[in-house]
């Protein structure tokens, strides 16, 4: 094909796209004609990104703490963007479910390793100063991790340990919420008592939350995953990709993220640091203690029984 014929290929396409719109070529491309050319400061919306840097106090490092967490919701983003295209492909093949969770394991990878960032970058002096200017906000409050979440796996596995016997698929979504792990670092109890944390977490997000888990309820990767034919469930490379993700959001993430933790809020060492939102963060973070696991049935007994028992270092 030559060039002339390759240009009227393109045109008859173009013309094809525009008629299924119900709109006239002709104005389309008389458009191109005053239309800027793209820039990458433009295509990318740097100068709108870099201009969202806003520190609250006088303390240099702040401003690598801020970074640092829109970089996480940059990258949850992302994962989010990955898990919907998983979620809801029709009869997904193997090969692309095991290739978009593997992307989704990198990502998390990358947040994994990149708590460097955080554990070395930063002051130890400098952010016990401007953590207190932050509180009462809290990382507890990323609403994009609690949808990570929810678009992982069943409710159940969700839900605080202590409650799961009591809870099933026909629960309300609403009751599931309130027992949902982390209601823990955020209520008390004894008394039902929410913390203010928790509660402008919920009046900002829980319509949205509720409205999320039924969404996902049975198109979770988890449920996507138990829809496979039984061949493409004992696929290797699927399972490895599975029970990766797995690993590594449940276990890897969270204690690289409990280790930082404890450098900052605990380093006196003596166990009596509290978080900006009051939790009972070593509770609400150690996997060990609410058990977080996705994908449960592709764990043996004995992974099981010592999941998140990885010493902290």
């Amino acid at each position: 094909m030559n060039i002339s014929e390759h240009r009227e290929t393109i045109l008859k396409d173009i013309e094809l796209k525009y008629d299924a719109i119900n709109q006239k070529t002709d104005t389309q491309l008389e458009g191109l004609l005053y239309a800027k050319p793209i820039t990458y400061w433009d295509y990318i919306q740097t100068d709108a990104l870099l201009s969202l840097q806003t520190q609250r106090t006088t303390l240099p490092d702040e401003m690598v703490f801020i970074m640092y967490h829109q970089v996480n919701e940059l990258i949850f983003k992302m994962i989010l963007w990955e898990m919907q295209q998983i979620c809801y492909c029709e009869n997904i093949q193997t090969h692309f479910f095991t290739e978009r969770l593997m992307r989704i394991s990198r990502y998390f990878d990358m947040l994994t390793t990149s708590f460097s960032i955080m554990e070395e970058g930063m002051e130890v002096e400098q952010y016990m100063k401007f953590r207190n200017t932050l509180t009462p906000a809290s990382g507890f409050q990323s609403a994009q991790y609690r949808l990570i979440e929810f678009t992982s796996t069943d409710l159940i596995n969700l839900i605080d340990n202590r409650f799961r016997s009591k809870i099933d698929r026909s629960t309300s979504f609403e009751n599931a919420f309130e027992h949902l792990y982390w209601q823990a670092a955020g209520k008390d109890y004894h008394t039902g008592t929410k913390s203010y944390l928790l509660e402008e977490f919920e009046k900002k997000y829980k319509s949205a939350f509720l409205k999320h888990m039924e969404e996902y309820n049975t198109i979770n990767i988890y449920q996507k995953f138990k829809q496979l034919p039984v061949e493409d469930q004992n696929n290797p490379e699927l399972v490895k990709a599975m029970r990766h993700f797995d690993h590594t959001v449940n276990i890897t993430w969270v204690m690289q993220h409990l280790n930082v933790a404890i450098k900052y809020i605990d380093h006196s060492g003596k166990g009596d640091g509290e978080a900006t939102g009051g939790s009972d963060w070593k509770k609400y973070m150690h996997p060990k203690y609410q058990r977080r696991i996705f994908f449960p049935d592709l764990w043996s007994e004995e992974e099981l029984a010592n999941w998140g028992v990885e010493k902290v270092s």
